[in-house]
């Protein structure tokens, strides 16, 4: 008998805009979401919060689509970027991305980000902000 993965807790009900029950009702809806439970999502800001580079920051990215489907965009701001505010990080639409998740990851990478401001100075170049004209 194969037991299945532990699904996340639903949010209370009117607090959250996840649309968790569409997904789950949803036939063949991808649902790798859901898998991303309160203590397996602890796990991942910790590790999100102790980025050694912006290769290591890429990875994660990559894995969190993977493993999840968590489409994540991060570049600087439309304006000026004088802190880590001014780095902008947008999701990809997705059911049973719960609200408290989309604005705990960013805060988890701007923290490593202030830890280690050579991953932001990396980061804008690959966005051609430092370049010399």
């Amino acid at each position: 008998m194969t037991s299945l993965p532990p699904l996340r807790h639903p949010c209370p009900a009117g607090a959250c805009d996840c649309r968790r029950e569409q997904l789950l009702e949803a036939p063949g809806a991808d649902t790798r979401i859901l898998l991303l439970t309160r203590q397996e999502e602890q796990r991942l800001l910790e590790r999100l919060e102790n980025l050694q580079s912006l290769e290591d920051l890429q990875r994660m990215q990559q894995r969190m689509f993977e493993q999840l489907g968590i489409g994540l965009h991060i570049a600087p701001g439309h304006g000026e970027v004088r802190s880590m505010r001014g780095i902008g990080f947008r999701f990809d639409e997705q059911p049973g991305l719960c609200r408290k998740t989309r604005q705990a990851i960013p805060a988890a990478i701007r923290r490593a980000l202030e830890k280690r401001p050579e991953i932001a100075w990396r980061l804008l170049d690959a966005h051609d902000l430092f370049r010399d004209d």
